[in-house]
């Protein structure tokens, strides 16, 4: 099974996909791995705690601070500035976090702890519409 959905941002942040994720799998009986990969390079895709929303507040808190914008001065460094001070800094971060993720999946439902969500992590301030690819095997 192949398919695909679109995720909307409003800008940086954390933004629940496990819903979707389900939907894409709806009719699944079976046992497999589920494979979803973001089809873009200034976001990623995160397994976090869905509980408490501080969890996502904090993350976005430490990757801001972790990975500064652009025209921060300890960023200077940085030659790909076209597209805004938030762009190279979303790759950096990108780099570092998986856009691939691989979840186990028993009877048609995947094997998510009791407090874990399915994440897109948008690194960009603007809103972005993301593509992510689902593959059931």
């Amino acid at each position: 099974m192949n398919s695909e959905f679109t995720v909307k941002t409003g800008g940086q942040g954390l933004y629940e996909v496990t819903d979707q994720v389900h939907q894409a799998l709806s009719g699944q009986r079976s046992d497999g791995l589920v494979t979803l990969f973001l089809r873009h390079t200034s976001a990623s895709l995160l397994i976090q705690e869905n509980a408490d929303p501080d969890v996502q507040r904090d993350l976005l808190a430490y990757f801001s601070r972790l990975v500064p914008p652009a025209d921060d001065p300890s960023m200077a460094y940085l030659r790909h500035t076209l597209e805004g001070p938030d762009d190279m800094p979303a790759h950096i971060k990108a780099a570092v976090l998986p856009v691939t993720l691989s979840i186990p999946v028993v009877a048609g439902r995947m094997v998510l702890g009791a407090w874990q969500g399915i994440y897109l992590f948008e690194h960009r301030d603007a809103p972005h519409s993301r593509r992510i690819a689902v593959h059931f095997a």
